[in-house]
């Protein structure tokens, strides 16, 4: 209809990159490094190398995925428009795990990091205000909210540039490695290959935001050059902060023997490398790291429900609603916020659960998207160039997403199930049982 309210193109591609690293959340790497950096007995920078390898092949799918079918749903649109209309909903259903509940655990997050601050606050209070602030600043126009994430992720590594000075400092006074460029944290005689890999799949989980950002393609001029630019720059940025941060954690404490809680060494790492004041302030930066993945991945979502709904798998008047002044999905923003608002109860393992399972469908089925349309339908693996990019990266793709779900914790995989579960029965009854095809919206792809 030429009167439809439409979501505003007008993203470009270093805001569509911002928001992607405000999604993935760089300092993500101060959480992990005590787990990781046990499990790979102290070399955490060269699992994240193994992390980023495996992760470009899914991302690499992503790009040519969005070529094609530049819209906002993301694995739903890829799964429904490659293979199958009935599966693209379940694998959106899925997705929705990883999106929906990603909000709420920043609003956890903060909860419990300002409770730890002032307890004598009620937590709801903090729960209330942040879910506020994140719905309110996502109401508005995408632009705002693309700028305020710029604001965030430049205090995220400015405060990490500080860090890593003070690092390059103590070790220069003997601490750790007592050498700035140590290959240790990456390579040493007789370290263990299956280490490794054990670390690369936890680490993997840092990198959700680069898929995010194709649910941001109909908020982009020409989706289909932007975008694919976009899912791997912010790979490409996330990982060289990463490496980059641990080498030098690493370098700094090359075991976890100085930390009593190696689960949540964040607070000692800050401690030691920085004293008090540096810690106070490193702990306050991560209340913004919370507030930039929140904004970010509500953003996200919100677009998600907004093409479910165009589609008129949701009920249209309300998921595919757009804002005539805003040009934001206002209705699915505050449906969001009221979800997120869940912080005040849940706990931070069942909501992570859920957020692995929906990422690891979404990830399995864009690489599985790509066999299905370029080789399968369109035959474009006939020359050796389309035979490497159209299978044999996508399968890769799919190996390296195999291993992450032989790993996936059992919590994960019952609560994944159970989701799944509920989302077959609607399908049944939006089908008739299979009788009909899902609704689906009508565009065109784009030819390449």
């Amino acid at each position: 209809m030429e009167n439809e309210v439409r979501l505003k193109r007008s993203l470009k591609l270093w805001q569509v990159v911002i928001m992607g690293l405000a999604y993935m959340t760089p300092m993500v790497v101060f959480d992990t490094f005590g787990i990781v950096s046990g499990e790979t007995k102290g070399h955490v920078p060269m699992a994240y190398i193994i992390a980023l390898v495996g992760m470009l092949f899914t991302a690499a799918s992503y790009g040519k995925l969005v070529k094609v079918f530049p819209e906002a749903g993301s694995a739903y649109t890829y799964t429904q428009k490659a293979i199958n209309g009935h599966l693209g909903f379940l694998v959106g259903w899925s997705s929705l795990l990883d999106y929906l509940f990603l909000p709420m655990v920043n609003a956890l997050l903060t909860k419990l990091y300002l409770n730890a601050l002032f307890p004598t606050v009620p937590d709801w209070i903090w729960v209330i205000v942040f879910v506020g602030i994140v719905t309110l600043l996502n109401l508005r126009s995408v632009n705002v909210l693309a700028n305020f994430n710029l604001l965030f992720v430049l205090i995220q590594l400015a405060i990490m540039a500080v860090f890593i000075f003070l690092v390059i400092r103590g070790l220069q006074g003997g601490e750790g490695t007592a050498s700035g460029f140590s290959l240790q944290p990456f390579f040493e005689q007789g370290m263990n290959v299956s280490v490794l890999i054990t670390g690369a799949t936890i680490l993997c989980f840092s990198f959700l935001g680069f898929d995010a950002v194709t649910t941001l393609s109909e908020e982009t001029p020409n989706p289909e050059k932007t975008i694919p630019k976009a899912i791997m720059y912010t790979a490409l940025w996330g990982g060289v902060i990463f490496i980059t941060t641990s080498f030098f954690i690493q370098s700094y404490f090359p075991d976890n023997s100085r930390f009593n809680n190696p689960d949540a060494a964040l607070p000692e790492i800050a401690l030691y490398v920085g004293g008090k004041l540096f810690q106070s302030i490193f702990l306050m930066t991560t209340f913004i790291n919370t507030l930039a993945s929140a904004l970010a991945s509500h953003a996200s979502v919100s677009r998600l429900l907004y093409v479910m709904g165009r589609d008129k798998v949701f009920p249209e008047k309300w998921f595919g609603f757009i804002h005539p002044k805003w040009k934001t999905p206002a209705f699915n923003v505050v449906f969001v916020g009221v979800i997120s608002l869940s912080a005040w109860f849940f706990d931070l393992v069942t909501a992570t659960s859920l957020i692995n399972f929906g990422a690891l469908m979404a990830f399995t089925f864009v690489n599985l998207s790509v066999i299905s349309y370029f080789v399968i339908k369109k035959k474009q693996h006939r020359t050796p160039k389309g035979f490497f990019n159209y299978l044999v990266m996508p399968l890769l793709g799919a190996a390296s997403v195999g291993i992450l779900w032989i790993n996936l914790e059992w919590s994960s995989l019952i609560m994944g199930i159970s989701w799944f579960s509920a989302g077959f029965i609607y399908l049944l009854y939006l089908t008739k049982a299979f009788k009909t095809a899902p609704p689906q919206y009508q565009s065109e792809e784009v030819q390449i």
